[in-house]
């Protein structure tokens, strides 16, 4: 039996799809899914199978024009995702084309990547638009790069997805896997958990709060009864916005912290008692802490 593995980069500008594609691809929730752009902010590695091939993805932050440290961090992360992984997938939506930001990005594919590296296009959301609007597309991306292959997906419904998958499992090199068959994602537990408090924070105060917050798992203590305590802080930038995320009377937090507790408790396997706090930290977008425990490296933030 010849096994393969090795690392996928998904990238593409924000809101393409990535983590929709690398959920459905690996088959459970790994990557935090939101309508705001730029919520994937670490370098969650998210694991499928694919036959007999291991395919480990590095599911790098949206690329775009950075402007604070943490956006510089951001992008910075992106790219070395892609530089060291063994394929890479570029995802543009069907129904906005070839926008400027894609084809910053199909030029720095060009000028950046080594020659050889085998680059896919899978063109997302086709169900948005018309058959000949799709192949005009297509061709359009592959005279701007020589593609391996171009897929037509929906990430969102699954078409095409399967054939993406085998097709990168095929692409891999030949290798002894690097997990266990049954391990999804690398990042720890703690760091799952906490994206998850970050998803439906966003999810609920996507309109005044988008990226002026982070979530760190503090505690977290397996009890001999099979339930789980996490203990969790919600960090703002400012002390009005820990009134935001409170609500009135705390009904925001604690409507918050239910919802991430029934998903982190599916997502486990167990019960999980979860705690939240609120706390105001005026700079933690410029703490080396914050961006390490998103996986990111703070000294890529200097401009």
């Amino acid at each position: 039996m010849t096994t393969r593995a090795g690392f996928v980069a998904l990238i593409g500008e924000p809101n393409a799809g990535k983590s929709t594609l690398l959920n459905r691809m690996v088959g459970a929730k790994v990557s935090i899914v939101t309508h705001k752009v730029q919520t994937t902010r670490a370098r969650i590695r998210g694991i499928a199978m694919a036959g007999e091939a291991q395919i480990v993805f590095v599911d790098t932050p949206g690329i775009f024009r950075p402007r604070r440290r943490l956006d510089r961090s951001m992008v910075k992360a992106a790219w070395g995702g892609a530089s060291d992984a063994d394929v890479i997938v570029l995802l543009i939506e069907a129904h906005r084309g070839l926008t400027e930001g894609a084809r910053a990005i199909i030029e720095r594919l060009r000028d950046e990547m080594p020659k050889g590296k085998p680059v896919a296009l899978a063109i997302n959301k086709i169900d948005r638009v018309k058959a000949e609007t799709l192949l005009a597309l297509a061709e359009e991306a592959n005279q701007a790069f020589p593609f391996a292959k171009t897929f037509m997906i929906s990430a969102e419904r699954g078409y095409g997805v399967e054939d993406l998958k085998d097709w990168l499992g095929a692409t891999l090199p030949e290798g002894p896997w690097f997990y266990p068959e049954d391990q999804i994602a690398d990042l720890p537990m703690r760091m799952i958990a906490a994206e998850i408090t970050r998803e439906k924070l966003t999810l609920r105060l996507h309109e005044e709060l988008p990226y002026q917050l982070t979530v760190e798992t503090e505690k977290w203590e397996d009890k001999p009864d099979g339930t789980t305590r996490i203990d969790q802080v919600v960090y703002v930038a400012r002390d009005g916005h820990k009134g935001i995320v409170l609500g009135n009377k705390g009904e925001t937090i604690k409507s918050i912290g239910q919802a991430a507790r029934a998903e982190i408790s599916e997502f486990l396997g167990r019960t999980v008692h979860l705690f939240l706090q609120v706390k105001v930290r005026p700079n933690w977008l410029d703490e080396p802490e914050r961006y390490s425990e998103m996986g990111l490296d703070f000294k890529d933030g200097d401009a």
